[in-house]
């Protein structure tokens, strides 16, 4: 069964009003909601970042039956994995069982604010590894000491801890983050629809496989808009970052260098990736292409923090309904 989600995008709204529309999201049907955590929005015009975690407990907290999500978190610069252990167990308790963490190796924009530099791509993946065992130790409640590569943990235990251990999502983006991830994980997380994901993922030994034992989480942006010209130029002005792709988009490290790398996209390059305006068939299509792909759960991002509101409360729920119809 696909499971379907929101996004609570930290880049273009402020703290309050992310939980009023988790909230919101619940009532109207989705699944799960999954929150970025950024230090920086991607363009000075979303004009937000608010720290994800404070707002996952007042979230954790308004809602009672969608799951939640880091989508996601780097808990190597900006964070040491030891904090991130301890913030993920407490946001476990607070939703009584509902969260996930999701890990990535993290972007320049958000990371280079702590004055570690910027690692190659190897190295990141080598700093997660090592992070995800320390978070892997840690939830088993033991004292724990660890002299690692990267990091160092001295005597460290978490005194409250869930039940079961949080799962942990990891965001991969091609084979060889795979091979070295997926025996860490609980489940994928792709910001593509590409399927060889999925059969790469399923095909490394010691992997949860997708479909039985791990979920694969995708996301897709959408500007729903009563009017086609006003989705349009609003996706235009909030999401034309997203055309550069996830491997320019990670070492830009500031809105300014985002506008600069895109100020020869126009609106309508934009609305070609993303399904803008009244047509719910045109999100049902840019989604399906996730499970399609063999993905599991996939969370749409409607653009604009001004239509919030009017999608949450008349796009919402026959686009879930639509959604649910032509699922798997």
């Amino acid at each position: 069964m696909t499971d379907l989600g929101y996004t609570l995008f930290t880049e273009q709204s402020g703290p309050r009003d992310l939980v009023r529309y988790a909230t919101a999201a619940e009532e109207a049907g989705f699944d799960f909601e999954v929150m970025s955590d950024h230090y920086s929005p991607w363009l000075t015009e979303q004009g937000h970042a608010p720290y994800a975690w404070s707002v996952l407990g007042a979230v954790a907290h308004a809602t009672s039956r969608v799951g939640l999500m880091t989508y996601v978190t780097c808990p190597t610069l900006r964070y040491h994995p030891a904090v991130v252990a301890q913030k993920a167990a407490t946001v476990q308790l607070l939703a009584e069982g509902r969260f996930r963490l999701g890990l990535g190796s993290g972007e320049s924009l958000n990371e280079h604010v702590v004055g570690q530099g910027w690692p190659s791509v190897q190295e990141r993946h080598a700093m997660l590894r090592e992070a995800v065992e320390i978070i892997r130790d840690l939830h088993t409640g033991e004292l724990v000491d660890h002299r690692g590569e990267y990091f160092q943990v001295d005597s460290a235990r978490i005194w409250d801890l869930p039940e079961e251990p949080v799962e942990i999502g990891i965001a991969v983006g091609g084979d060889r983050a795979i091979e070295e991830l997926a025996p860490l994980a609980d489940h994928l997380i792709g910001v593509e629809p590409e399927a060889s994901l999925v059969d790469a993922w399923n095909g490394v030994e010691g992997a949860k496989r997708i479909g039985t034992e791990a979920r694969a989480i995708g996301q897709v942006p959408i500007c729903w808009d009563p009017d086609e010209e006003t989705a349009v130029r609003r996706a235009h002005e909030q999401m034309r970052w997203f055309s550069g792709g996830w491997e320019v988009n990670a070492n830009l490290p500031t809105p300014a260098g985002f506008a600069a790398a895109t100020q020869l996209v126009r609106p309508e390059d934009v609305a070609r990736s993303v399904p803008c305006g009244p047509d719910l068939d045109k999100i049902v299509e840019a989604v399906s292409a996730y499970w399609k792909a063999g993905f599991t759960d996939v969370a749409v991002v409607q653009i604009g923090d001004d239509s919030q509101d009017r999608f949450l409360a008349e796009a919402a729920p026959p686009l879930l309904e639509r959604l649910r119809a032509a699922a798997p």
